[in-house]
């Protein structure tokens, strides 16, 4: 999957099959003024201000608290964008805004989207990690409280996006009763995986910051004591010996360092009872730029940027879990979202 110039016309067609459109300019300025109005759109309560039907844009601009005239020009350029429709009474919601980007959708990625506004104050940051190599730290414990509530949020809209197809293919093994779910903030992984199995119970391991902001999107999850936090580190806490039917490490491993991953995993071994599962959810490293596509390639570039080390790929992973003296298991590929899979193993009976 890609994004990027699409012709709208056999004209523009032509066009881009000659190479005669200047694609840069349209993958720079477009890109970022489309990705600007949707976190905007996002942010003032557009897509809340239309979900009971139609409005006009001086309605919206009422509903939401901003300028009628720079409401109208938001609105014309999301229905340009297919963000919104147009009606006869003005503007409407799409079936594809409607499902993404209604908070109260069980789709909802809205929050996501709103966290992007800070991830974008990230990527100005570009330049000096290129030039330096220093990449940033979203994880430093003078983050703002503001920042980590709204990182939390995030998270938790973002797995939405990956927890129907994750929960289903995720191999738990039968019978589990105790999960751990390292760096799972939210806990929507955990609360997802208890309700589809009688029986389990999690507890999720995360930064004290993390915990503390986490907790009412936990605590909406009405799990009680069988999904509960645990604050800790997981690049330090001994995790236990013969503790755990299942761990799960949910797009986590892309901050840390070749040597931090395989403590992580050693440790994880040590604490998994015989025949416990550690499953590894995140965004997979293709091997080479010719096999990455533009979603792995940018992804690559954004946790490089933004973390200790980048994205790894499934081999790679798979490579600290044989280490560590599990049985590995064979790649999960997730059809619903490129790029995204599951690396389990097994520790022997």
């Amino acid at each position: 999957m890609k994004f990027g110039m699409t012709p709208e016309n056999p004209l523009e067609r032509v066009v881009d099959r000659l190479g005669l459109a200047p694609r840069p300019l349209i993958e720079t300025q477009m890109a970022f003024t489309l990705a600007r109005i949707i976190m905007v759109a996002t942010k003032v309560g557009v897509f809340e201000a239309l979900a009971d039907g139609p409005l006009p844009s001086g309605k919206v601009a009422a509903t939401c608290g901003t300028h009628p005239r720079a409401t109208e020009s938001l609105l014309f350029a999301l229905a340009g964008a297919g963000y919104v429709g147009v009606a006869n009474d003005g503007y409407c919601m799409t079936p594809m805004s409607r499902k993404w980007l209604l908070r109260d959708s069980p789709s909802s990625v809205a929050d996501k989207v709103a966290f992007s506004l800070l991830e974008w104050d990230w990527l100005e940051r570009s330049e000096d990690f290129v030039r330096t190599g220093e990449p940033l730290d979203i994880h430093d414990t003078n983050t703002s409280t503001e920042d980590w509530n709204l990182y939390q949020r995030g998270m938790r809209s973002m797995a939405n996006a990956f927890a129907g197809e994750g929960v289903r293919r995720m191999p738990v093994p039968k019978g589990a009763r105790r999960m751990l779910d390292i760096g799972g903030s939210h806990g929507y992984y955990s609360a997802a995986l208890c309700r589809r199995h009688d029986g389990l119970r999690a507890e999720v391991l995360d930064l004290p910051a993390a915990v503390e902001q986490a907790a009412p999107l936990l605590a909406a999850e009405k799990m009680g004591d069988r999904v509960v936090h645990r604050v800790g580190d997981a690049l330090t806490d001994d995790l236990g010996t013969d503790v755990f039917d299942f761990v799960l490490i949910a797009q986590l491993v892309h901050h840390f360092n070749e040597d931090q991953n395989r403590d992580l995993v050693a440790r994880i071994a040590r604490a998994l009872r015989p025949g416990g599962v550690v499953a590894v959810l995140d965004e997979f490293r293709p091997e080479t730029a010719r096999d990455a596509g533009q979603l792995g390639a940018l992804l690559g570039f954004y946790f490089a940027l933004t973390s200790e080390s980048g994205s790894w790929s499934a081999e790679e992973i798979a490579s600290w879990q044989a280490a560590a003296g599990l049985d590995v298991a064979r790649r999960i590929r997730f059809r619903t979202v490129p790029g995204v899979g599951i690396q389990s193993a097994k520790r022997p009976r």
